[in-house]
């Protein structure tokens, strides 16, 4: 492993990685690895998840190629330095701002989506010039080794490199130093891997999760509410079946609409999945036994099952758990504290839906909060009294798409954002740069001091320059 790290770093002393050209050379190679073994990575996602093709080109194979393809399409501008703006005070000058790459970044990736949450981050890094040390999932071990097996054959092997492994394995990368962590999991973990980083003070991105809320505000006409249904039902089960940090966790409607809603979902659910636990389709299963067993174990908490409306069967030695929907469960149970991860949907009723902001407040800063809602005042509310990553009306999921909006946490959901030009500023350092001539010189700013010198810096700083120019004459008295 110590091998491969100062391969990595000899590398980028190199130089090559800083070349336009070699960065649009491996995003065009990723390209053709993700293109050129379709079939591989929908067979890795069914073994490992259980995902359908479909489901698996929506939220991997098709996000990786318009991320790369993104990215490629506008390298040229990102890595081009801005002109910095100076002060007249600094004539003859001019001004620069120029990203540099890091150095040697070590990405760790999640198993919810093993192909997007490894790849994604990858493409900010290689398009900021970095060499990268990749680090899968060990809980997706098809992803993981189609990894070893393919990135060397279409990537750069000595500047991006995949190591594969347990815990015991991210705890030796730990120990090592880098110029940049990406870490994408569970806030325990991102707390181990934020103090390992610490000791060579290496910045970090931590995109983590939480609780993510949906708000159902009253809606205009059936037909509305049958849209936000269809959205609610998609953002809880649709991807991973909820094993995602951006699906929704709970979800929030006043009192006299809770039955309505339950019948809009369950009819929807049906549609989609199917009708019951022997006939689901189109749904991916747990990832494993212990994941499976925590979220059975949540449904045995006899408070919590009296509560569940809808599903509720499970099926251990398929590692499957129906859609489940459970109204007004106890909201000090583990169910209602700890963020689920799967596809258990409580429903909690309020006298009016302005609560909800209270209710949201009382937990950790969410991932995402989705709110279902035409009012314009109760959606500035939502924006100005509540802190989160990101704020979706009327829809959900679809923020992670969009190339052009930054996707990442606040408080304990992460630190950092990245998606497209942000991933490649996540991924740089943006170094200032000043050039200035030997003339004109002002003594001003020199030894020894007088009041006539005090008050030039203070006309200075305040860009006074009518005042300064009548000072340098003699014109005003110091």
């Amino acid at each position: 492993m110590e091998e491969s790290i100062a391969e990595l770093r000899e590398t980028f002393k190199s130089g090559r990685t800083r070349s336009v050209a070699w960065r649009k050379n491996q995003l065009k190679g990723l390209l053709d690895l993700i293109t050129e073994n379709e079939e591989s990575i929908f067979k890795a996602l069914h073994q490992d998840l259980g995902k359908d093709p479909v489901e698996s080109y929506r939220d991997e194979i098709g996000v990786i190629q318009k991320s790369a393809s993104y990215s490629l399409s506008c390298l040229d501008t990102w890595v081009a330095p801005k002109k910095g703006e100076l002060p007249l005070l600094f004539f003859p000058a001019k001004a620069e701002v120029l990203p540099e790459p890091l150095g040697v970044v070590l990405i760790f990736s999640s198993w919810n989506f093993p192909i997007t949450l490894a790849l994604d981050p990858l493409i900010g890094a290689i398009s900021a010039g970095n060499t990268v040390l990749l680090k899968p999932s060990e809980l997706a071990p098809a992803c993981s080794s189609f990894f070893i097996e393919t990135i060397p054959l279409y990537l750069d092997k000595e500047a991006i490199k995949v190591v594969c492994g347990g815990a015991d394995v991210g705890e030796r990368l730990l120990e090592l130093k880098w110029d940049k962590i990406f870490f994408t999991g569970s806030p325990r973990v991102g707390r181990l891997v934020m103090t390992a980083a610490a000791r060579y003070l290496t910045p970090v991105t931590l995109e983590l999760g939480g609780k993510c809320p949906a708000i159902l505000d009253t809606l205009s006409s059936p037909s509305k509410a049958k849209v936000a249904a269809k959205r609610i039902v998609g953002g809880k089960w649709g991807s991973c079946t909820g094993q995602a940090c951006i699906a929704i966790d709970y979800l929030l409607v006043e009192e006299k609409f809770a039955s309505t809603l339950i019948e809009l979902l369950k009819k929807t659910i049906k549609r989609f999945y199917g009708e019951n636990i022997k006939d689901l389709k189109c749904i991916s299963r747990i990832v494993n036994k212990h994941q499976f067993k925590r979220l059975h174990n949540l449904l045995k908490d006899p408070h919590v099952a009296a509560s569940i409306v809808y599903g509720g069967s499970v099926d251990e030695k398929k590692l499957v758990i129906e859609p489940t929907i459970l109204l007004d469960p106890p909201l000090d149970s583990e169910l209602m504290t700890e963020e689920i991860f799967g596809p258990l949907l409580p429903i909690i009723t309020l006298k009016n839906i302005e609560e909800s902001i209270e209710l949201i407040n009382s937990k950790p800063n969410p991932l995402v909060i989705y709110a279902f809602t035409e009012d314009e005042t109760f959606k500035k509310r939502i924006l100005s009294e509540t802190s989160s990553g990101t704020v979706t009306f009327n829809d959900s999921l679809v923020q992670f798409v969009c190339d052009t909006l930054p996707f990442g946490g606040v408080g304990q959901s992460g630190i950092g954002r990245y998606h497209g030009k942000y991933s490649f500023d996540t991924f740089s350092h943006e170094k200032s740069v000043l050039h200035r001539g030997f003339y004109p010189e002002l003594e001003q700013r020199y030894p020894p001091w007088s009041d006539f010198k005090l008050l030039f810096i203070k006309l200075a700083y305040r860009f006074n320059y009518f005042r300064l120019i009548l000072l340098l004459m003699g014109l005003t008295k110091s």
